[in-house]
């Protein structure tokens, strides 16, 4: 399980770092008067979505959560959101509409959108929260009349630091405060991508001594987070360059993408998704044999936007993503094929031939004397360690 769910807020009292916004949230849910709705905006990971949660269990109500981005139309917004603004729960308990990604929701497709959930705002029987990562969005401006405006600050580190203290306790993870510490600062205030960090670092041992294999926050981005816009997002200016920021080349990115569509996508959804996979990989070898640099724009594309579009409605399940095997594989038949390599490197220079020759015409006969344990000699005379013997043994 992502210790991202696993550990998000369960009340109010687990938030860190945004006081005031939450007593701005809560104020406003109590004390809903028809004709508003509040609109959340802050950067990613700050909390926004998980904030809302934790207040709808304090308050024992019912959330009805839509995506803006899943609305193309005026007429699907008047439907599904008009809907649930009007009907009453289903356990006749108290409701909190939340329509995420509002800054996705209206493009040059549709002109009416916004003007139609500014119509539902004002009509809604229940609180409205909206959430848009940048309220400044051209799109978006047009809502803002009809909202009162909260903003989610970007996290303090010392919130942060807070936040993973308590997750590696419940690990039982062993921390370095200052390591922990400098994680929570290179974390630029997302909490959400930085608890997948600490989860990767942790994932093979519950010690956290260093940081070596991140970068800065700023310059890097988790390949969970990227593979989650992908899988969960229709809006293809949203995906677009979601591996821009990752430490990885998209040759990997591909194969993180083929190892966990499976999980996300099913039907005629998954065919379409490796439909654009093979034709980036076709590029990828057009790139190869030719130098053709400029095609990377069109693996790109098909990695992100192209899988995003092929599904048809997202996947709600939380889905945790699996590094690919085929990586596994890759680097085990490189370690394979280096104490081979290494072994024959040791027969050419005692030989006195070419590494290409030790290799394929005595390193074959070495195998099943070492088999019938007669290479004593043999591992005196080349300085063979102890990896290569057992190698050599199989």
């Amino acid at each position: 399980m992502l210790w991202v769910e696993k550990y998000k807020p369960k009340s109010l009292k687990d938030v860190e770092g945004q006081d005031q916004a939450v007593n701005e949230l809560r104020r406003f849910v109590e004390g809903y008067r028809k004709g508003k709705a509040l609109l959340i905006h802050g950067k990613t990971g700050v909390g926004k979505t998980c904030t809302v949660y934790a207040l709808a269990k304090d308050l024992n109500l019912e959330v009805i959560e839509l995506n803006a981005s899943d609305f193309r139309d005026k007429e699907s917004i008047n439907t599904i959101i008009g809907q649930s603004s009007k009907q009453k729960s289903l356990f006749n308990r108290k409701k909190l509409i939340l329509l995420d990604e509002v800054d996705s929701l209206s493009g040059q497709q549709d002109r009416g959108g916004i003007q139609a959930l500014t119509s539902i705002i004002a009509e809604s029987e229940f609180p409205m929260v909206l959430i848009a990562d940048d309220i400044y969005e051209r799109k978006v401006v047009p809502l803002r009349k009809s909202c009162k405006i909260v903003e989610f600050a970007t996290l303090d580190p010392s919130a942060v630091f807070n936040i993973l203290k308590r997750v590696c306790h419940s690990e039982s993870i062993k921390y370095d405060e200052s390591v922990l510490k400098d994680l929570s600062r290179r974390a630029g205030g997302d909490a959400r991508a930085v608890i997948n960090d600490l989860q990767i670092i942790c994932a093979t041992k519950k010690v956290l001594e260093s940081l070596e294999e991140l970068g800065e926050r700023e310059k890097k981005e988790s390949i969970l987070n990227s593979l989650k816009l992908i899988f969960k997002s229709r809006n293809p200016e949203n995906v677009l360059g979601a591996f821009d920021k990752t430490d990885l080349d998209l040759d990997e990115c591909l194969l993180w993408l083929d190892e966990n569509l499976p999980r996300e996508y099913e039907g005629e959804d998954l065919c379409q998704a490796y439909d654009k996979i093979s034709r980036a990989d076709v590029f990828q070898g057009r790139i190869r044999r030719w130098q053709h640099w400029r095609f990377l724009v069109y693996v790109s594309d098909l990695l992100t936007a192209g899988v995003a579009l092929s599904k048809k409605e997202k996947n709600n399940n939380v889905i945790p993503y699996k590094p690919t095997s085929r990586i596994l594989k890759i680097w085990k038949a490189k370690m394979m094929n280096a104490k081979k390599l290494s072994i024959a490197e040791k027969i050419a220079e005692n030989t006195h031939v070419s590494t290409r020759r030790a290799l394929n015409s005595t390193l074959p006969y070495l195998r099943p004397v070492f088999r019938h344990k007669k290479g004593g000699d043999i591992i005196d005379e080349l300085k063979l360690n102890d990896e290569e013997v057992e190698w050599l043994m199989r």
